[in-house]
């Protein structure tokens, strides 16, 4: 079958294809990673800021800060551009994952 072609039998590495659960789920949480981590920093530093001071209060005291913070991250998820960069990032680590079997978390150690 389809994936378990390729040099490992996980995939054809040239495939771009993408599945639903890769469209739905995991391409999403490269957006959400990389939104969070590098377009909405300011927001995401006064979100995690006010949680830390208001402690168990948070949920009716960091209202602003939660909705600055919701309100970037939308702006990110509808950016074609930057959906399209998250898509091509995803397809760079399952080519490299399909041609040598070992995943991103464990190549840079």
């Amino acid at each position: 079958g389809k994936y378990t072609s390729g040099p490992k039998q996980l995939g054809d590495p040239d495939d771009k294809s993408l599945r639903k659960v890769e469209l739905e789920v995991l391409i999403p949480k490269i957006m959400r990673d990389r939104a969070r981590a590098e377009k909405c920093v300011p927001e995401v530093t006064d979100f995690e800021k006010c949680c830390k001071d208001q402690g168990l209060l948070m949920v009716f005291s960091c209202r602003k800060e939660n909705s600055k913070l919701k309100s970037c991250l939308a702006k990110w998820y509808q950016d074609e551009t930057f959906k399209s960069e998250c898509r091509q990032i995803y397809l760079e680590e399952r080519t490299e994952f399909r041609r040598t079997g070992i995943g991103k978390k464990y190549r840079n150690q």
